[in-house]
């Protein structure tokens, strides 16, 4: 039926899957720091978080990933010899796709952090710094594990549209699924069979990481579920 370009398919879903996973880690860094920037008393710390995840919901993915592609390759190219590197230099498409994906995914996960951290009882934090913990210690022993509880269900629906999402890195010309797909619906002229192919992968990311979001929030509410008997 896929006329032998099943493993070529699956080749490009490691990629997408690859740039999904770096693209989810660049994205938690950003949102827990756009996140903690928000709830800052520093005001140009807020100013700085609310421009991002405002500039974030302006404009739309694909433009930024163009921008982040090509125009990054220019600002890097014209810095390179005033530092001494004469070589052209290009930018890797995988490292563009996960940088860009990161940084817009970032912002929604600022959003979905910082309410997270709302929902967590002030009076916890309070009582950490009473017993002499530093806000440092405060944040990774007492607020954090409690925040990732309620950040659970914004984490898995960003992820599930963040997975959907890395197809937009097939217009930078990395080899993903989505470009795998559109190459041997070109070659053998069936669209229909390789895109219904491309989708029903995608939704075996997606159905398994619905399996696992929903072990992961079992797991974080057993405590929870005890306290309440």
């Amino acid at each position: 039926m896929l006329h032998g370009f099943l493993p070529s398919l699956l080749e490009g879903a490691t990629v997408t899957l690859g740039v999904a996973l770096c693209s989810l880690g660049v994205a938690t860094v950003l949102g827990l720091l756009g996140a903690l920037a928000k709830l800052s008393r520093s005001r140009l710390a807020r100013a700085v978080a609310g421009t991002y995840t405002t500039l974030i919901r302006g404009v739309p993915d694909l433009v930024l990933m163009l921008l982040v592609f090509y125009g990054g390759q220019v600002a890097v190219n014209t810095v390179a010899p005033m530092l001494g590197h004469e070589d052209y230099i290009d930018i890797d498409p995988f490292v563009a796709g996960v940088l860009t994906i990161g940084f817009i995914f970032g912002a929604y996960l600022a959003e979905a952090f910082r309410g997270a951290f709302l929902a967590v009882p002030p009076g916890q934090r309070e009582a950490g710094l009473a017993f002499g913990m530093s806000p440092g210690r405060v944040l990774w022993r007492i607020t954090l594990p409690q925040m990732l509880r309620h950040a659970l269900p914004g984490v898995s629906n960003n992820w599930l549209v963040l997975i959907k999402s890395t197809a937009i890195v097939s217009v930078i010309g990395l080899s993903d699924l989505m470009t795998r797909g559109q190459q041997a619906a070109g070659n053998t002229r069936e669209p229909f069979s390789f895109y219904l192919a491309v989708a029903l992968i995608y939704l075996a990311f997606t159905s398994v990481s619905e399996l696992v979001f929903s072990w992961a929030n079992r797991r974080l509410a057993i405590g929870v579920k005890e306290g309440r008997l």
